[in-house]
């Protein structure tokens, strides 16, 4: 239960009364004043120093608030990459050079010289770091359960008529899993596109909102996330992974003095290196994700393109009662109900919170603001929308075709049903 509290004193520069939620810091609701009051009893530590924490939380806080304010209003289209798209790309090409060159000056010194040699032994062992560092194309999560077309015909029906109406290319693979999320991906060399519905939170959308959150999650195929593009894939993965292969670990061993001294140097400077590689990985991941975070603003106007600005918005508000609806959907699982009883459990839980939302809204701005997040705060992702012009739907589902699409995924369903009443 979230408790909303007024009368918490007066907001500085204009004079209305503040408000909280919770235990948060109070702030104005009006003007948003001490909304960039840095939260510490909130946060959950990322680099585990107090004054550091702070600063990056509040450099987080201007830099997504300025991102807001530079995308706020444009078209789509009008907001493609920009200096962080390019920056991340630039980084990935120096990287995956560097790795292709140690593996050809490691495959030149195994053949260049003849066995047996020292060059033979440093040639392999370059050969052997080029593999490690080598990009990864992901592979397809065991936990998915694949809904061919002949399984679920109306499901796939609905996917492609949203998939035209946001112009965005058919995923390969279409799955559910047990999550209360859903994502859409690339997987493998050959690039399979992967759409996976957590049933939790499908089931418990309603019918416009379902198709919000499809639009949503398609639009992710062309609207230019660096997180799922080929190019700039080494710049989140391989310097996270040289640090971790130079990272320092205890041995045991038994010599004498000369060779503690030597293990001790050789772990301070492992130690070195290991953090100069790890601080410069969260550099280029801190400055790719401003660039996913636009990319997930062009996936919300895309949800609304195909869903309407009311269902996408709906759809936002929704993010922000994913406990309440988590909670809702576990008690129905709990008593045997079916998808339609999450459906209204969830929104009876949404309406229940229906005067908090704005608060709600406005909290997320600073609770969610990180150097690492993926996705801008929810409440201005919705505020993002409604600055925008409205839309209507492009693709209307029934309630007579929300019925057949569960009616395919039954089995499914009470599958998920069962790990949820289970769950803990």
């Amino acid at each position: 239960m979230i408790d909303t509290m007024s009368g918490t004193g007066a907001c500085r520069d204009c004079g209305a009364t503040l408000v909280s939620l919770r235990d948060a810091a109070p702030w104005c609701a009006g003007c948003e004043w001490n909304l960039d009051a840095y939260d510490a009893p909130r946060r959950v530590p990322e680099f585990g120093w107090t004054w550091v924490d702070r600063w990056t939380w509040r450099l987080a806080f201007r830099m997504t608030r300025r991102q807001f304010g530079r995308l706020v209003g444009r078209p789509l289209g009008a907001t493609g990459s920009g200096r962080a798209a390019l920056l991340t790309a630039a980084a990935s090409v120096v990287l995956l050079a560097g790795v292709v060159a140690l593996a050809i000056t490691g495959v030149w010194l195994i053949v260049a010289f003849p066995v047996p040699n020292l060059s033979v032994v440093l040639g392999v062992a370059l050969l052997g770091l080029a593999v490690a560092l080598r990009p990864r194309f992901g592979r397809l999560d065991p936990d998915l359960e694949v809904l061919s077309r002949d399984r679920a015909p109306e499901l796939h029906a609905l996917v492609d008529e949203v998939a035209a109406a946001v112009g965005a290319p058919l995923p390969h693979i279409v799955g559910v899993d047990d999550d209360l999320n859903a994502y859409a991906g690339l997987v493998g060399l050959r690039r399979r596109r992967v759409l996976c519905l957590g049933l939790p939170y499908w089931g418990a959308l309603d019918a416009q909102e379902r198709v919000a959150l499809l639009g949503h999650e398609l639009g992710h195929f062309v609207n230019g996330d660096p997180r799922r593009m080929l190019l700039t894939q080494p710049a989140f993965t391989m310097l996270g992974s040289a640090a971790d292969l130079v990272r320092p670990v205890d041995t045991v061993s038994g010599g004498g003095i000369v060779e503690m001294v030597g293990e001790a140097l050789g772990k301070a400077f492992q130690w070195v290196l290991s953090r100069l590689l790890f601080g410069v990985h969260l550099v280029l991941v801190c400055v790719a994700l401003r660039d996913s975070q636009r990319a997930e603003y062009l996936a919300d106007e895309m949800s609304a393109r195909a869903a309407g600005s009311a269902a996408a918005t709906s759809l936002l508000d929704a993010v922000l009662a994913v406990e309440s609806t988590a909670l809702a959907v576990r008690r129905e699982a709990r008593a045997g109900h079916g998808a339609d009883r999450w459906r209204a459990a969830a929104a009876e839980a949404r309406a229940a919170a229906a005067d908090r939302l704005p608060r709600l809204r406005q909290l997320s701005v600073r609770d969610e603001a990180s150097l690492f997040a993926a996705h801008p705060p929810a409440g201005l992702r919705r505020r993002m929308l409604t600055d925008r012009p409205w839309r209507d739907p492009a693709v209307v589902l029934t309630e007579a075709r929300l019925a057949r699409i569960d009616a395919e995924l039954a089995k499914e369903y009470a599958r998920v049903g069962r790990t949820l009443s289970w769950s803990g």
